[in-house]
């Protein structure tokens, strides 16, 4: 049966405009129906693929949750960071592990939630000191006989506090004194 009616319609594959002699037609050509099979076709196996991954990732964390003893690797994938930062934490001190031989490093599994679990130590609060307790940066050169650079390095080196009172740098006394004696 053939039909007189012309319809305008936009091919599914590549967009393009073409004269249908269907309502149900949905592609220019030959071609184009062929190729948007193949590509249906790819994408179905690539989403099973996916899929796949998918699950065997999540089976892979959830073993590394059951597991008492990890490996470095195994601890980076359990964290979601690199292997360097594990080795980072475990030179650090703040993740127990040992070293089972020269290659192997093991990590128990109630060291690493005891990591996340444990209180952060607050910094120490330094002494506060008065103006009337200090001298500047220049007074303490002239009064202790040392160049501007030497005392920057003391300074840094020991960690003394420092005053800042608009615009003069005020440096306690007694902790120079204490260095430097």
């Amino acid at each position: 049966m053939s039909s007189n009616i012309r319809i305008t319609k936009i091919c599914i594959f590549c967009n393009s405009e073409f004269v249908a002699r269907t309502t149900v037609t949905k592609y220019c050509s030959l071609i184009c129906a062929s190729r948007w099979n193949k590509q249906k076709v790819r994408n179905a196996k690539i989403e099973v693929s996916n899929k796949e991954v998918r699950v065997i990732k999540s089976i892979t964390i959830e073993d590394l949750k059951a597991k008492e003893f990890l490996s470095v690797t195994e601890a980076s994938k359990l964290i979601g960071c690199s292997r360097r930062n594990v080795y980072k934490l475990i030179n650090a001190g703040k993740l127990k592990a040992t070293n089972i031989l020269e290659k192997k490093t093991i990590i128990k599994r109630s060291d690493l939630d005891e990591l996340f679990n444990r209180p952060r130590p607050e910094p120490p609060q330094q002494k506060e000191y008065d103006v009337s307790e200090c001298c500047t940066i220049g007074e303490a050169q002239i009064r202790f006989g040392i160049s501007q650079s030497g005392l920057r390095n003391l300074l840094i080196k020991h960690n003394v506090p420092k005053i800042q009172k608009h615009k003069f740098v005020y440096v306690p006394i007694a902790v120079i004194e204490k260095i430097l004696s």
